[in-house]
């Protein structure tokens, strides 16, 4: 039998989960609350799952690994240490699991990310004698970099930086060179204290470019604490769920709304969210709505923006669209929304009182603007607004610019200056959802759909990096 690798990618939350087989037998490890892609592809390579694995209780998603079980018999490894609400098979540093006659786990204690975090290594029984293949990693080493130690509270950050790095110094020490790395976190989550810098890896290529492989452990605590931003307000809510026990998931169609009963759930202060693409939004949108498109990480803005718990509306184009959105936002345990809508503004508007535009330019009509000479129809600048994270504006941000970051808006509202607002992010997403928060409290606001990188370039004045 062959040992394969599949890899489960959920780009919106910038997570992977794994597939692992030998041909017959599987292990799946970090799953994702829709398991159904899980079940798909196991049926499709033809394999019994019959172990599913956790390496931590996790923080950034809902958890699909208690159902996946349950459906498919597996036996569900989660760590003994963890005090969990459900049954599962408790394993701790040093357990070692037969999976089949070809594969096996190894158990090894990896704290950092989380107190009882866990690492598992994959051995392949190859002429009669066990190798490592790889390890999971869940959110402990990561490729080039290492899973955020502030989760759990700041009082235990520092704390948990020195476990984080004691832990990859043992999983370099315990695997030879040639063992790949399968981390969960990186590619996106804010789990991760920076993001993935390639693909793939293994144990010796982060040996070469890891810093929690490279630096003393006081130098590698320093420079991890200090360059941890802000993280979504949801995270709050996903380890209580995940430690109760998730409920199954509920895909099926939500409840259609009229025009009328779309006004009424504006009126009443519910958020009604605009699916498409943000240039779609801008040519035309119902007044009230917030503009958070498919084809960014809509669920993890809007459950860092509303209201935990409020209701949600969502429009979109067709069905399909709907339906992917209910997949994204069940990912994070906001379970049912409110109601939907599909086709456009025109069956969703009352009356064309309701009908709304956003005006767009770029970083040279910025230029252009506060230079003297406004771009045709669009109103001078009396502020300029970056909503990018605080990292971001540290980094480098437009000279004068007034920073609130995105999630900070709809509380911070009153902060931002009288007058004409200019709004920006690091490529438009951002921007047009915040554009689209300032326009329903009543501001004029303009969004700068561009590339911040193209700023400079286009002639903005730029203050240094912090």
């Amino acid at each position: 039998m062959t040992l394969d690798i599949s890899v489960i990618s959920t780009s919106s939350l910038g997570d992977r989960s794994y597939l692992a087989s030998d041909g017959r037998i599987g292990i799946v490890v970090d799953p994702q609350r829709d398991i159904d892609r899980v079940l798909y592809l196991a049926g499709a390579k033809g394999v019994r799952v019959t172990h599913v694995v956790e390496t931590h209780i996790h923080n950034d998603y809902v958890s699909g690994g208690l159902e996946l079980a349950r459906i498919t018999g597996a036996h569900y490894l989660v760590a003994a240490a963890d005090e969990v609400g459900f049954d599962r098979m408790p394993v701790s540093d040093g357990d070692e699991v037969a999976v089949s006659d070809t594969l096996r786990l190894r158990v090894v204690a990896t704290p950092g990310h989380t107190f009882h975090h866990l690492s598992y290594v994959l051995d392949e029984a190859t002429a009669g004698d066990w190798r490592p293949v790889g390890v999971f990693t869940g959110g402990s080493l990561l490729f080039g970099t290492t899973g955020r130690t502030d989760l759990l509270g700041k009082q235990h950050a520092h704390d948990l930086a020195h476990r984080q790095y004691a832990s990859a110094q043992r999983l370099a020490d315990l695997l030879p060179d040639g063992a790949q790395v399968w981390p969960t976190h990186g590619f996106g989550s804010f789990c991760s204290a920076g993001q993935s810098d390639a693909p793939e890896s293994t144990i010796g290529r982060e040996k070469q470019v890891n810093q929690v492989l490279r630096l003393a452990a006081d130098d590698f605590v320093t420079e991890t604490l200090a360059g941890l931003d802000a993280y979504p307000a949801y995270y709050a809510h996903m380890g209580v769920a995940n430690f109760a026990g998730p409920e199954p998931v509920d895909l099926t169609p939500v409840s259609r709304a009229d025009a009328a009963e779309l006004r009424k759930r504006i009126a009443d202060g519910q958020w009604v969210v605009d699916l498409r693409h943000r240039k779609a939004y801008a040519a035309s949108h119902l007044a009230g709505t917030v503009s958070l498109g498919l084809d960014g990480p809509m669920s993890t803005w809007l459950g860092w923006l509303i209201d935990w718990g409020v209701p949600i509306t969502l429009l979109a184009e067709t069905p399909e669209q709907v339906a992917d959105a209910q997949r994204e936002l069940v990912r994070i345990g906001i379970d049912r929304p409110a109601a939907q809508a599909t086709g456009g503004t025109d069956q969703w508007a009352v009356d064309r009182e309701q009908v709304r535009e956003l005006r767009n330019a770029d970083f040279a009509a910025l230029a252009a603007a506060r230079g003297g000479t406004v771009p045709g129809g669009l109103p001078a600048p009396d502020v300029v607004l970056d909503v990018r994270m605080t990292n971001e504006w540290r980094d480098g941000h437009v000279d004068g610019a007034v920073h609130i970051p995105l999630p900070d808006l709809p509380r911070r509202m009153d902060e931002v200056p009288a007058g004409v607002v200019w709004v920006h992010c690091g490529s438009g997403y951002r921007a047009t959802a915040a554009a689209s928060l300032l326009a329903n409290a009543g501001r004029e606001v303009v969004v700068i759909d561009d590339k911040f990188g193209q700023a400079e370039a286009a002639g903005v004045a730029m203050a240094p990096g912090a």
